[in-house]
């Protein structure tokens, strides 16, 4: 079952759902749209091999902070994070997808699950378009629809990333 907006705003409200900071305005009519955080991490292009599963990777990738705006190289891919921190209960799961209007400019982003339990802000990769970005920092920029799961999730996330600020490099 999808929450409607009605849903979403009682899950809210009840606490069962943590959106911080919160503006009501990210509730849309079946999903919260996120905003844009200040951190980024630029995925280097490289001849040398990663070991998948072991060893730093940090430089595979050149991080940064903006300022008023994110500056974006274009076709290029990039790491972003949420500026809202959530925290979803065992009986939620989020299906986070760019929001239409950056898809319409060119923007990719690969399917994204956030997972019942899951506290912190969210990390995700986009492909920027053919052509230089400037992204306002608190953009709503990600949509995200959350699904009532039939039972609480006995196993909730307990992952590596539960608390993540920032963006996040991959751990192993």
């Amino acid at each position: 079952m999808i929450l409607s907006d009605t849903d979403l705003r009682e899950y809210l409200r009840s606490g069962r759902l943590v959106v911080e900071p919160l503006n009501w305005e990210i509730v849309r009519e079946n999903g919260l749209d996120l905003r844009l955080g200040s951190e980024f991490c630029e995925v280097l292009h490289t001849d040398e091999a990663l070991v998948v599963g072991g060893g730093d990777v940090s430089g595979y990738y050149r991080c940064g902070r903006g300022g008023e705006y994110v500056e974006l190289k274009p076709s290029t891919h990039y790491l972003l994070h949420t500026m809202e921190v959530v925290a979803l209960p065992n009986d939620l799961m989020g299906f986070v997808e760019l929001r239409s209007t950056f898809a319409r400019l060119g923007f990719l982003m690969p399917p994204t699950i956030v997972d019942a339990g899951f506290r912190g802000q969210l990390t995700i990769e986009v492909v920027t378009p053919p052509y230089p970005t400037r992204v306002r920092v608190g953009t709503r920029f990600l949509h995200v629809v959350f699904a009532k799961t039939l039972t609480p999730v006995a196993n909730t996330y307990k992952g590596k990333y539960q608390e993540q600020r920032g963006v996040t490099l991959p751990r192993w």
